[in-house]
């Protein structure tokens, strides 16, 4: 629940009711004598007191979930991922995993937006940048970068299209106009709950979305989708974050991860 900031969240991952981890919570607290959590119950965040036992005691869980992975005798690995990446740039990737690697199945679960770990999945693969980047456990898949895009034959009209944006990702338009210098006028925007309900409105014409290259790399290859100023780097990653002591399955699965995650267009010319 705290790496989750709900209860409902929680349940669901622990595959109990959400009135199971109230009571849990709250028996804790009265056992402690400390409140642990403060906030509405749709954002719960840690108290002072919270913060100092959740930083005594996720090691130790972390070490056991490690310790149990290690020694289950598993034919898969497990992704936890965030769903827009996983519907529009691995899930269509599935096919060539299993053709190269009969043996091994690959099983997807969901990931938060803020989560960068994830106790029941071998591994988190997510877009991820700042000092997270240097931990051991992250390792890097191709760097991202970002472009406005809009449907094929809209190209000319940038300035006229409403802008889409991600609630799950708010700061796309903000993060490429501070990293190219350029502003793109604009009336009107429209709101979406994720980021592949933005690519699908971009497709359908809604407007002009900031997208990354892996959400929208097979959109922008079969020419649904132009880039009329290209991909520029944002100083994040794509990345899988895992154990530094992973199984044989797992390195094997980060290998192919890399290599799929390494199509980045080679100019802003070869995005266009």
């Amino acid at each position: 629940m705290a790496r989750l900031g709900s209860a409902t969240r929680a349940a669901a991952e622990l595959h109990v009711t959400h009135s199971a981890v109230s009571r849990q919570v709250k028996a804790l607290e009265a056992s402690l004598g400390v409140r642990l959590f403060e906030g509405p119950r749709s954002r719960l965040h840690l108290t002072a007191a919270g913060r100092e036992l959740l930083a005594g005691l996720a090691p130790g869980f972390d070490a056991l979930s490690e310790a149990v992975r290690r020694v289950r005798v598993r034919a898969g690995v497990t992704i936890a991922i965030h769903n827009s990446l996983a519907v529009k740039w691995l899930i269509p990737r599935l096919g060539d995993f299993e053709r190269r690697h009969p043996d091994l199945t690959l099983e997807l679960s969901d990931l938060p937006v803020e989560a960068v770990r994830a106790r029941d999945a071998d591994l988190v693969v997510r877009l991820l940048d700042g000092p997270r980047l240097l931990d051991p456990d992250v390792h890097p898949l191709a760097e991202n970068r970002i472009g406005v895009v809009v449907a094929a034959g809209l190209e000319d009209r940038l300035a006229e299209l409403p802008r889409l944006v991600a609630a799950s990702h708010a700061r796309g338009w903000m993060d490429w106009e501070k990293a190219t210098g350029i502003a793109v006028s604009h009336d009107r925007t429209r709101s979406f709950s994720h980021l592949h309900h933005v690519l699908d409105a971009t497709v359908s014409g809604l407007g002009a979305a900031v997208l990354p290259w892996h959400l929208v790399v097979d959109a922008v290859r079969s020419g649904e989708l132009v880039a009329p100023r290209g991909f520029i780097p944002d100083g994040g990653q794509l990345v899988a974050v895992g154990s530094e002591h992973a199984s044989a399955a797992v390195r094997r699965t980060i290998l192919w991860l890399r290599a799929q995650g390494s199509g980045e267009p080679a100019s802003s010319e070869d995005a266009k």
